[in-house]
């Protein structure tokens, strides 16, 4: 079967064929902004809900499933079967490490925007849980796949203290204010969105903290940037498998212009 070809969510039939970015339908017609990429996996203790969640029915062409037993080899998995304009499904937020890998090598220099109530920024020899879950953002700048100036951590009011202390001495931009500097001379952006970064209450997320933006909010600060740079690519993590969850999702989705 060709690497271009998607499974409707209409059809639900092999039937959607990638026309650059875009996907189009050969059965109903239907065009779709972006093709999914599932990845139910949680590389952490007890993460099983997490994983269930990448199933959730989303309106868009299913382009692949990733389901390896191993972060490499999901990352590997990821790069190689990624679309022309990817939408993640996470599993957790590792599902973000090869979508981003993908599109810096296709892109340059990207920017990252990475909207999550935790920091992600442990390392095996810091982590208090040793979950990689709580690591990706730091495999991706420890492993030069992007540059701390050209990442902006938004929502983390969570962190541990490793996490503050790496922060404290790092060029990393934090909150919304820095989304600009991040944004500066790059060829755009990957939005990495751990669903507990919104406030309690808007989706049914794995590890919810109390405070941060509403949806709205994040609606607005979405549209913002999708008018600012190309989004080339974008993540939705940190879900359980709940279809209320589908309707706000989209949302998101739509404010980034998907």
């Amino acid at each position: 079967m060709s690497r271009l070809r998607a499974r409707c969510p209409d059809c639900r039939a092999y039937t959607a064929v990638a026309l650059g970015p875009e996907y189009q339908c050969h059965a109903c017609g239907r065009t779709f902004a972006a093709g999914l990429v599932r990845a139910p996996r949680a590389f952490g203790e007890g993460g099983e809900a997490m994983a269930e969640a990448a199933l959730l029915d989303l309106p868009y062409p299913e382009a692949a499933v990733v389901e390896e037993d191993s972060l490499g080899e999901q990352t590997a998995a990821v790069v190689s079967s990624l679309p022309e304009r990817p939408l993640v499904l996470g599993g957790c937020c590792c599902a973000h490490l090869g979508a981003v890998e993908a599109l810096a090598a296709r892109h340059g220099r990207i920017a990252v925007v990475w909207l999550d109530a935790h920091g992600d920024l442990n390392t095996l020899a810091s982590s208090q849980s040793g979950n990689e879950w709580g690591m990706p953002l730091r495999m991706l700048l420890d492993g030069g796949t992007v540059v701390a100036e050209d990442v902006v951590l938004i929502g983390a009011r969570n962190l541990d203290p490793s996490e503050r202390e790496y922060l404290a001495g790092s060029a990393l931009r934090i909150g919304a204010d820095g989304i600009q500097a991040a944004l500066a001379g790059t060829n755009g952006v990957y939005v990495a969105l751990d669903s507990d970064v919104l406030r309690p209450g808007a989706v049914t997320v794995f590890m919810p903290e109390p405070g941060g933006p509403t949806l709205p909010e994040v609606e607005r600060m979405l549209e913002a940037l999708r008018r600012s740079i190309a989004i080339l690519g974008a993540g939705l993590t940190g879900l359980v498998h709940d279809g209320r969850n589908v309707e706000p999702l989209a949302r998101l989705c739509e404010a980034m212009g998907f």
